[in-house]
This record gives structure tokens, C-alpha cells and sequence, in this order.
């Protein structure tokens, strides 16, 4: 998160350990100095395999969800073999300093705001009944774990620069989406009727306002001006990018 999370988590991410390092913008992957041959998926993306299942299982995710997941992973192949064949530049496939301290605190604090706390606001409505704050919170949580997971695909050295930047994108733009409607079932409460706690109440709306404004903030603030440019320059001029 991938966090994404966040860099994820992630859209935003800290470099994970694998035949590249590599930090992208939504998830938490722990950071090496040099490169190592390592497994497909780390234990953090079976985790968030885990969550995809168990949120699956529940009932709270929808068919649009489902589909949405699907396509994202037949098309970045697509675009792996269509658009993006070419191999990633000699000098590495960082885009950013992975030691770079306010990305890092940045990857964290997105972790926390935008997948483990909904998830406690979650787990804490299955036991209190609030159904509502329950279905309204879940696709945004599937689809940022979702995410975490592809970017543990795309991270492989089976995928160039591109496909890498494809993946924060493409999931941030939907789960915009999802936020809104968060939002919206979070202010509608009052009007219909909620029996639950006023401090659940206020919970819920924070949570909803300050995602919506991470995340939004993480497309329209960071992905899209400065690491998309930097990504796909890197790609096609091969030069040092320099955080």
C-alpha cells in the first residue's frame, strides 16, 4: 500500500526486495541497498492475496470489482507484449532514491490512513452491525489490497518502467471512485436513520475525507506530474533520475 499501501499501499511504495529495487508511489515493501534474486510475491502480497480472499468470501466486494481486478491483470500483459516490450534502461529501473526519507514517511503515513485503519474501522463494524459503514468502506480496502498485489506482478523483472506506472495509476483512478461513494453512504447515515455511536458517526466521515484527499492528492499531486514523466523518460532516454 501499496500505501500503497500505500507508495499504495501505493500508489505509492517502498522498494521491495527483488531482482530490482524499485519504489513506487501506494504500498509498503522493506528496502535493500543492493539487488537480490528473490521470490515472485513477497509475504506482504500474500497478505494482501489473503485480504482480497477473505473480503471476497464476506460478500462486500461486487461483480464491478471482480471484473475490474481481472482486466487490470490480462491487460498489463497486453500492454507488456503490445506497448512496453522494450528491456528496461541498463542503468536501473528506480525512479526514485529509494533512501529518500520524506518518500518514505510518506509511504508510511498513506499505509496508515489508507489501509489499516479502514480496515479497523471494518473489523470494528462486524461487531458492532454497522452494515452500512461495512459495505461502503470495503471496495476501497479490496481494491488497494488488489493493487499491493499486482504491484508485486508488475514489480517482477517480467515487466519494464511502464507497466510498473500503469498499476498505481490505474488503481488510484478507481478507487476514486469507490471513496466517493464511501463518502457519500457516510453522510447519508444521519438521514436514514443510523442507530449506531455518534463517535462511529464522525469515524466513518473522517476516514472517507481524509482517503479522498490522500488519494486524490496522490494522483492528481504526485503520480501524474511527477512520477509518470520521470518514469517513462527513464524508459525511453535511459538517463539518471536524480530524486
Amino acid at each position: 500500500m501499496s500505501g500503497g499501501v500505500g507508495p499504495t499501499a501505493s500508489d505509492i511504495s517502498l522498494p521491495r526486495e527483488e531482482e530490482h529495487q524499485h519504489i513506487q508511489p501506494v504500498s509498503l515493501k522493506p528496502a535493500t541497498s543492493t539487488p537480490t534474486r528473490g521470490g515472485f510475491l513477497s509475504f506482504r502480497h500474500l497478505n494482501s492475496l489473503a485480504v482480497m480472499i477473505i473480503m471476497s468470501a464476506s460478500g462486500m466486494v461486487s461483480l464491478g470489482d471482480f471484473v475490474f481486478v481481472i482486466f487490470s491483470f490480462i491487460y498489463i500483459y497486453f500492454l507488456s507484449r503490445v506497448a512496453f516490450s522494450q528491456p528496461n534502461p541498463a542503468s536501473g529501473s528506480q525512479v526514485f532514491d529509494p533512501r529518500n526519507k520524506i518518500l518514505r514517511l510518506y509511504v508510511s503515513f498513506a499505509a496508515i490512513i489508507g489501509l489499516f485503519a479502514p480496515i479497523a474501522y471494518i473489523f470494528e463494524g462486524i461487531f458492532v452491525g454497522d452494515v452500512e459503514g461495512i459495505k461502503a468502506a470495503a471496495p476501497h480496502v479490496f481494491l488497494l489490497a488488489s493493487q499491493v498485489f499486482m504491484e508485486g506482478i508488475a514489480f517482477s523483472d517480467r515487466f519494464t518502467i511502464p507497466i510498473r506506472v500503469f498499476v498505481p495509476v490505474f488503481y488510484n483512478s478507481r478507487r476514486l471512485f469507490t471513496l466517493v461513494d464511501w463518502l457519500r453512504a457516510e453522510i447519508g447515515k444521519a438521514e436514514d436513520g443510523y442507530q449506531g455511536s455518534s463517535k462511529r458517526l464522525i469515524l466513518g466521515r473522517v476516514l472517507a475525507v481524509a482517503n479522498m484527499a490522500l488519494w486524490s492528492f496522490n494522483l492528481f499531486g504526485f503520480l501524474l506530474p511527477f512520477y509518470l514523466p520521470r518514469a517513462f523518460r527513464k524508459y525511453y532516454v535511459g538517463s539518471k533520475v536524480k530524486d
